[in-house]
């Protein structure tokens, strides 16, 4: 065990220049008046956050941080210190080290009494990590509900080859491990939860060769959430088969399902995806909030110029409107926004999407189905019979969809669409490729808006620095620019970023770019026209949300070019 006996906090603080000695003074004499532990005092007081405590310690005791949130603590450790012990010493155990000793996480590394109150408890030498304690509480219970569910559900791995060479796991109950028994469904329901409280817009339930991870996306980042044993997989799996109505008798072939849940008082559409693989089946499952589902155009990230732009094109009775951009960059979003944007009773709005991903009051949305023989270009034939005002399509994916989608801009309906492309300028160069002939291009496409996803960054922890001149040179801002970089705190998960927003360029068509779609130039001979005319392409909204203080100069450099 680390010996701190002659470290006290205050001098800890005082190096750290966290605090000063005349604080110091007040907080010590508190404590003398009040028995409060001098941490604690000094954050009830506002002198420091939990963040800066824990920070303080670390570096002047050379501990590590540790994320309570994202760390996967080993079910060993937590079996050494009982629940009950873990909450009164504000604690959480982590993994056994390769040297034998337990790793704890802690807010307080000076408590000696705690730390010779674990020693004896689990019987090995204590190395600590340290994370605030605000954190700490907040995950405990949910740590150790899930370990508990985890060591209630004992079963036997029985391995079997199947045909094909994959690896087909037999299940020997013992004690309650079918897909409908209760601490199946506990567990299910825990990675459920525990994936909308996260934020996570997909959870992955992945087997692996000795165990199964489950892993969150959250602002874009995979994480790992926690680990179960390899042989609990297959009734998991069956578990959220059958919510989703999905056959389990069915290991073999990729399928797809759907679950409608309530959680945390918000209406949650799940859209699951299973997946063959040697060691199982993967499933990952998308997750829809509802609650989430209708954004303004300022949450999107648009400035008041661009959704003064945006309100002017969305009144244009008829044309195509496309956003571009790659697979997770936002594009269904800023669509949904679009639709509430214009959706009203005197309007007869239509969608034909692939999946349906949100519902909206007052507009007929249809769903692809191959099996059924909706297609997007079958669909969007139907929707042209129904009197529509305006129409959106999911995606252009093909030349007839592409076709389709023309021919009903030009008789009269405004057309809300998205396309893989990588910018702006590169939409009318794929609609040519995809088959429509040039001038229907250019008569009937009326913006592109091309659009990428940053994270932003936290504002309890993000740090403010001066831009080296280089930088400042090469991203063209002036000189000695002040802007910020993640640090990670509490609120972010030690990540330093928390949540995201978008970055757009916005391409209106004029005569002249008109002209050079039916000429034929190429993307880049567009690109140096619109831009040479005004148009603020990604980097530059991204520069412009990096200098006031939105996002990072690493997150910008990454999605654009």
């Amino acid at each position: 065990m680390e010996s701190f006996k002659n470290v006290k906090l205050g001098d800890l603080l005082i190096k750290s220049n966290v605090l000063t000695e005349k604080q110091l003074e007040s907080a010590l004499e508190e404590q003398k008046q009040t028995g409060m532990r001098l941490g604690e005092i000094l954050l009830k007081n506002g002198r420091l956050s939990e963040f800066q405590l824990v920070e303080a310690l670390s570096k002047q005791l050379h501990l590590p941080m540790v994320s309570t949130s994202r760390y996967r603590p080993m079910p060993e450790a937590l079996r050494l210190i009982p629940q009950n012990a873990a909450e009164r010493l504000r604690v959480i155990p982590l993994t056994i080290t390769d040297d034998g000793k337990l790793m704890i996480a802690t807010a307080d590394p000076l408590d000696l009494v705690a730390a010779d109150e674990l020693r004896m408890i689990s019987g090995k030498e204590i190395s600590f990590g340290l994370c605030p304690v605000s954190q700490i509480l907040r995950d405990l219970n949910r740590i150790y509900s899930i370990q508990e569910t985890l060591d209630d559900a004992e079963i036997e791995v029985v391995d079997t080859s199947s045909e094909g060479g994959e690896l087909d796991l037999g299940l020997s109950i013992k004690s309650g491990a079918a897909a409908d028994d209760a601490p199946v469904i506990k567990i299910v329901n825990n990675i459920l939860e525990q994936g909308v409280r996260e934020g996570a817009s997909d959870i992955h339930i992945e087997p692996m060769e000795k165990s199964t991870q489950v892993r969150f996306r959250v602002d874009g980042q995979l994480f790992n959430a926690l680990d179960f044993s390899r042989g609990l997989h297959p009734a998991v799996t069956s578990r959220i088969k059958i919510m989703s109505n999905i056959d389990i008798s069915e290991k073999r072939k990729p399928q797809d399902g759907r679950i409608l849940i309530r959680v945390l008082d918000r209406k949650v559409d799940l859209r699951v995806s299973t997946l063959p693989t040697i060691y199982g089946e993967k499933t990952v499952i998308r997750v829809l909030d509802q609650s989430n589902a209708m954004v303004g155009l300022e949450k999107l990230g648009f400035d008041q110029e661009d959704r003064d732009r945006l309100d002017r094109l969305l009144k244009v009775p008829y044309g195509i409107i496309l956003v571009t951009g790659p697979t997770g960059s936002g594009k269904s979003t800023t669509l949904y926004s679009f639709l509430e944007r214009i959706n009203n009773p005197d309007v007869n709005i239509v969608t034909v999407e692939d999946p349906v991903e949100y519902s909206i009051n007052g507009i007929s949305q249809v769903q692809v189905s191959e099996k059924a023989g909706r297609t997007f270009s079958s669909v969007l034939r139907a929707i042209l019979r129904q009197d529509p005002d305006k129409i959106m399509v999911g995606e252009i994916r093909d030349g007839e969809t592409a076709n389709l989608a023309i021919r009903a801009a030009l008789t009269g309906h405004l057309v809300l669409s998205t396309l893989h492309t990588n910018d702006a300028t590169s939409a009318p160069i794929r609609l040519e490729d995809m088959g429509v002939p040039p001038f229907l291009v250019a008569s009937s496409l009326t913006a592109v808006i091309a659009q990428r996803l940053v994270r932003r960054l936290c504002e309890h922890c993000k740090e403010k620095y001066v831009v080296p001149d280089v930088l400042c040179s090469e991203l063209g801002i002036p000189q000695g620019s002040e802007i910020y970089r993640p640090q990670g705190c509490d609120a972010c998960r030690g990540t330093g970023y928390s949540g995201r927003t978008s970055l757009f360029e916005i391409m209106e068509l004029d005569d002249s770019i008109k002209d050079m779609i039916i000429e034929k130039e190429t993307a880049s001979a567009i690109r140096a026209y619109v831009v040479d005319n005004g148009m603020r392409t990604l980097r530059r909204a991204g520069i412009s949300k990096m200098l006031d203080g939105v996002t990072s100069m690493e997150e910008i450099m990454n999605v654009t070019i």
